[in-house]
């Protein structure tokens, strides 16, 4: 089930930031929790393909897909070799996916729960989801598990997934409504490394077109760590400052000159209080 907490003083942050535990084979503490921010408490979980095509997503998903890998394989040739490697390359430019990103970091999923346009800030609440990497691989079908253990990783990557399936449709028979894969796409920029990002691929019964499973349902009916955080509106600024000073902004998430304009218009917005 989902665990859901409120966060209405600064010191809240702590736990969830310092959330690790110690490996002892490693003497290091180490997170299997993954983070996702959210600047609306009333936003739900959804994939791109989802919010762009709605009932039709099942349909047009497969028809995207070739469209994109036909005019983008002039600037990466790979694309045309693994269904996976659209998929991360078609959301990491903004193509409607079945992808839905997370972060290792809860820095930087505080980030995107407080990243909206300056006169909004402080207006909603906002959400930080965090989920729990092993939770969700132990429920994978065995022969995904194999390759986990086989390569000793916490998520896929495009090679490794490629082992146990090259096909949407294989997948989605394989995950059906109870399982997911956790993915750590290849470092194609700078952008995707200081995101620290990572992807869940939804399969197509975990979120239906006809809106009798959502990927939040999912998530309560099969997980026990699953956990969301409520930010209360009269704490973002001062979480905003925060994130600031620890250099974790536009200019860090969003390399370039368009990431460093918008964290100086923020960073220079003059609030009315």
């Amino acid at each position: 089930m989902i665990t859901v907490r409120h966060i209405t003083k600064i010191d809240e942050l702590g736990p969830i930031i310092f959330d690790q535990t110690l490996e002892k084979d490693l003497h290091r503490f180490r997170s299997g929790s993954l983070y996702k921010g959210l600047n609306n408490e009333k936003w739900e979980l959804t994939t791109s393909l989802y919010r762009n095509c709605g009932a039709k997503k099942n349909e047009l998903e497969s028809i995207i897909l070739r469209s994109f890998t036909k005019y983008a394989s002039f600037e990466d040739p790979l694309l045309k070799n693994s269904v996976w490697r659209q998929l991360i390359i078609g959301q990491h430019h903004g193509l409607p996916t079945r992808m839905l990103d997370w972060t290792y970091s809860p820095l930087i999923g505080l980030h995107f729960a407080t990243s909206v346009e300056p006169e909004k800030l402080g207006i909603r609440n906002a959400v930080l989801w965090k989920i729990d990497a092993d939770e969700l691989n132990a429920k994978l079908p065995d022969k995904y598990r194999r390759v986990l253990a086989q390569d000793r990783a916490h998520m896929f990557t495009v090679e490794m997934l490629q082992r146990c399936t090259g096909s949407l449709t294989e997948y989605d028979l394989d995950m059906q409504d109870h399982a997911m894969v956790l993915m750590e796409p290849p470092s194609i920029d700078q952008r995707i490394i200081n995101q620290y990002a990572n992807f869940a691929i939804i399969p197509r019964e975990i979120e239906r077109p006809d809106g009798t499973r959502t990927i939040e349902q999912y998530l309560n009916d099969n997980t026990e760590n699953t956990v969301k955080y409520i930010i209360d509106k009269s704490l973002i600024w001062r979480i905003r400052d925060m994130l600031d000073q620890m250099n974790v902004n536009e200019r860090i998430t969003y390399p370039g000159l368009d990431g460093l304009s918008q964290w100086l218009k923020r960073h220079y917005y003059v609030t009315s209080g």
